[in-house]
């Protein structure tokens, strides 16, 4: 049996693969930037942030968590010449609405002991506000020596209006 994520990328796939063009793109980003952005369904990073296709690396995470993020960062920058950063986190957050005990019970409720002990040092890396968290990620970044001479800048989309405002 097939499922929703099975059936929609076959099919969109085919569709985007009949008309696509764009396959001479260079493997660094055109405009030598990265965004950092939450997983959430509800933003799609390339048209609310105007990011045409080869222009800048979208790392995508819960909660667009610049820890999370850090390795991918880091390879984007390196390797890959970015020198500028943009953390997005998002109003609506699901990270705002639980902590670390509670997602680690509901896993030991779901799955049981032995999944328990599998999240057991994980830090879901919850937040409690989400500008102060923006300012936080920010900040922690700027502090990393492998991120000097990098450009950060930390924002907030709202997912009610499409809008982006910055932060930081």
């Amino acid at each position: 049996m097939s499922t929703n994520g099975e059936q929609n990328i076959v099919k969109g796939n085919k569709e985007y693969a009949a008309s696509f063009t764009q396959g001479h793109l260079a493997l660094p980003p055109s405009q030598n930037y990265a965004v950092v952005t939450c997983m959430d369904a509800r933003i799609d990073p390339t048209s609310a942030f105007g990011i045409p296709l080869g222009a800048a690396h979208v790392i995508r995470n819960a909660g667009a968590s610049a820890r999370d993020a850090f390795r991918s960062i880091v390879i984007s920058q390196q390797l890959l010449g970015t020198t500028e950063v943009l953390l997005v986190k998002h109003t609506g957050c699901g990270m705002l609405t639980f902590d670390n005990d509670t997602a680690k019970g509901l896993v030991k409720k779901n799955k049981g002991e032995a999944a328990a002990k599998e999240v057991e040092d994980l830090d879901f890396l919850t937040f409690p506000d989400l500008e102060a968290e923006v300012k936080s990620d920010v900040e922690w970044l700027r502090g990393r020596a492998v991120e000097e001479g990098i450009n950060f800048t930390g924002w907030i989309y709202e997912v009610e209006t499409g809008k982006a405002r910055q932060v930081v």
